[in-house]
């Protein structure tokens, strides 16, 4: 079963002017991503302002980037929704349009114990055939749910197809733990990007990265030097994409991702509601800050 690798680009979802998925700019996000090397596409997450999207919507997006992608990356596509009902359509979606695997976040706003989320992930991954690959994930800062090491490892007991997770909160020591889960044979990557190359060294397998959406280079370059064992360089590139990551809030306003893909010819699109675009003075103070690495 195909794992997450490398730079996994958490993809923006851009909007029209009439609020309407913009085909032509995710095809043109697609092979802008594709060009500059990422390794796996991520698209309908949280970066993908997800929640504020219809079912229709989001299986939209997923099969325009699956089929612009047309084998090039690996592409998961993530499909957790508010409802289980709702998860397990998109999951049988995305392998339904050929896509590599999903990625779950868990339950999210109401509380949910240990044994509700067993039960959860085991419902969902048993929704989709034995050798289609599933990701867990975690943001507890956003999500109100988390994973317990523990609980994880009891899910891929129970589902092999449960290959990984994404852990989006910066906890070195959670990730250490996720990484002894089937005795190490269990993928881990990492959301939190300014720490990429740490994750790294430490034995996860990539980042999922909002940041390296509109500005992918430098992140490339980390695991492309890692991987080529030239630690000076990875570290002086880490240095670099984690400036950005500074400027560009690492995810806390997407609107700042679209308009830093605009300033790159790429159209970025609209937020959705209640979500707001940048305004014009603060379009031209994040142009001062970040031209230099454009």
């Amino acid at each position: 079963m195909k794992k997450l690798y490398g730079v996994i680009t958490a993809m923006t979802t851009p909007f029209d002017e009439n609020n309407k998925v913009d085909v032509t700019a995710i095809n043109d996000l697609t092979e802008f991503l594709i060009s500059k090397g990422v390794h796996c596409l991520y698209p309908t997450g949280t970066t993908g302002e997800m929640y504020l999207m219809s079912p229709e919507e989001r299986e939209l997006v997923a099969e325009t980037v699956v089929k612009k992608a047309a084998g090039r990356v690996t592409v998961f596509i993530h499909v957790g929704a508010m409802t289980i009902t709702e998860t397990i359509r998109l999951a049988q979606q995305a392998k339904k349009i050929g896509a590599d695997g999903i990625g779950v976040v868990t339950p999210s706003y109401f509380t949910v114990n240990d044994k509700a989320m067993e039960e959860y992930y085991v419902e969902v991954a048993n929704s989709v055939p034995a050798d289609f690959p599933v990701y867990l994930y975690a943001i507890p800062q956003c999500a109100a749910n988390d994973i317990m090491p523990e609980v994880a490892q009891k899910i891929a007991n129970r589902c092999k197809n449960v290959v990984g997770i994404k852990y989006s909160f910066a906890d070195m020591l959670r990730v250490k733990d996720y990484l002894n889960i089937n005795d190490g044979d269990f993928s881990v990557v990492v959301g939190t990007d300014r720490l990429f190359y740490p994750a790294l060294c430490m034995g996860c397998d990539g980042t999922v990265s909002g940041v390296s959406d509109p500005m992918p280079e430098h992140f490339v370059e980390v695991y492309n030097s890692y991987k080529a064992n030239d630690e000076k360089k990875a570290r002086e590139e880490q240095k670099i994409a984690s400036e950005i990551c500074e400027i560009l809030k690492s995810g806390a306003d997407m609107a700042l991702f679209k308009t830093t893909l605009d300033f790159r010819g790429i159209r970025g699109g609209h937020m959705r509601k209640p979500l707001i675009n940048l305004t014009e003075d603060q379009k031209s103070k994040l142009y001062s800050r970040i031209k230099k690495y454009l």
